[in-house]
């Protein structure tokens, strides 16, 4: 990736904001509390998250910590070498898809997933006016 490049360097930092906020919803911390264990405001976990602000080293080091991972697994180089990765993890940064993902997980009767997964899809064909 050339990172002199000011489009892939944003690029970068919206997977990486991506990762964080991934990882972190996965783990049940809140924003408040990453920022608390990486000693900056949750304003600024925000705009990592966001990709809005530059994570410092320093912090990619202390966030992959924080959040048991790896800096390598945040920055998008040690991944199930899919593709569509990068796809995946910006779809389940959006607001209420993990918590989608968990719901139709905690759902333990096979038919009721699938209804669910129906109920779902056919909401994705109505168009609101």
């Amino acid at each position: 990736m050339d990172l002199k490049d000011p489009g892939r360097a944003a690029q970068l930092e919206l997977m990486i904001g991506a990762r964080m906020r991934t990882r972190r919803r996965q783990l049940g911390l809140s924003q408040s509390d990453l920022a608390d264990r990486l000693g900056v405001s949750f304003q600024q976990v925000q705009k990592y998250e966001r990709g809005a602000n530059r994570v410092a080293a320093s912090t990619l080091l202390a966030a992959a910590q924080t959040l048991s991972t790896s800096i390598s697994w945040l920055v998008g180089e040690d991944s199930s070498g899919r593709d569509d990765d990068e796809d995946v993890f910006r779809a389940l940064s959006r607001p209420g898809a993990l918590e989608m993902l968990e719901a139709f997980n905690a759902i333990p009767d096979p038919r009721t997933r699938a209804a669910f997964l129906a109920l779902a899809r056919e909401l994705t064909a109505i168009r609101v006016t």
